[in-house]
């Protein structure tokens, strides 16, 4: 059953992301907020449909965290669910993605126009970090807020890496909060998985982290400590891994 859920999803998700990016390239004209209007729209369809073929329904926790304030959104990376509910739920947001991604056809391309993201060679290094400071302080300063995945990649549920400096370098240079944002989406959707699981994904929003008190450095051990600790407390993966290990 599992199964035959998840291909409906998938032929529903496909067959609607294709006719939204056909939309959003022919609204190449329109202004930023008419085309990331749409895309939020699809990706709230895209919520919607995973709770209605699959089960998963997703809440959110800590939402009166949220500043008033454009800030640099640091956010758990394990499935496609937690890109998709980020644009429904945050204001307008560029998103930090590695460059390849603009270069895919129609999905790419639309994701380069509704959202214009900041895109990077993760290759490039320390140019890299720059390039996120450059260009995420503009569009802070225009009121788009800025989201970054700081793992730079989605990882396995129960997994973490080294989180990137950027996001902590970019919201002290900008003088603006970090807000650090963790669940258990993973636990339902697996990375690189056909098969979904129903179940309820928390997305728990952590209080505002002010990067002018601390450098970098320190800005992010304490948002990576926030996310990896809630976590642990709301992911099953998280906990299985910890009593495997």
């Amino acid at each position: 059953m599992l199964i035959i859920r998840s291909l409906f999803y998938n032929i529903f998700g496909f067959s609607t992301v294709f006719i939204v990016s056909i939309m959003l390239l022919l609204l190449f004209w329109a202004p930023y907020r008419v085309r990331f209007g749409l895309c939020a729209a699809w990706c709230g369809l895209a919520v919607w449909s995973a709770n209605f073929f699959c089960g998963i329904k997703s809440v959110v926790e800590g939402g009166e965290n949220l500043p008033d304030t454009p800030s640099v959104i640091l956010i758990k990376h394990t499935s496609t669910l937690e890109t998709l509910w980020q644009v429904t739920y945050f204001p307008p947001a560029a998103w930090v993605v590695k460059r390849e991604l603009l270069r895919a056809p129609l999905f790419g391309w639309a994701i380069g126009l509704a959202l214009e993201p900041i895109a990077i060679d993760r290759k490039s290094g320390a140019s890299a970090v720059k390039q996120v400071i450059r260009q995420g302080k503009q569009k802070l300063e225009n009121g788009i807020w800025v989201t970054i995945f700081p793992e730079g990649t989605r990882m396995p549920p129960g997994e973490t890496r080294k989180y990137g400096i950027s996001g902590a370098a970019l919201a002290q240079e900008a003088n603006v909060s970090i807000v650090p944002v963790a669940h258990n989406a993973g636990d339902f959707w697996t990375r690189l998985s056909f098969k979904k699981k129903p179940g309820t994904v928390r997305f728990c929003i952590g209080p505002p982290i002010d990067a002018s008190l601390q450098s970098p450095k320190e800005t992010n051990l304490i948002a990576q400590n926030w996310i990896e600790n809630k976590m642990q407390e709301i992911s099953r993966v998280y906990q299985q891994k910890q009593v495997s290990d």
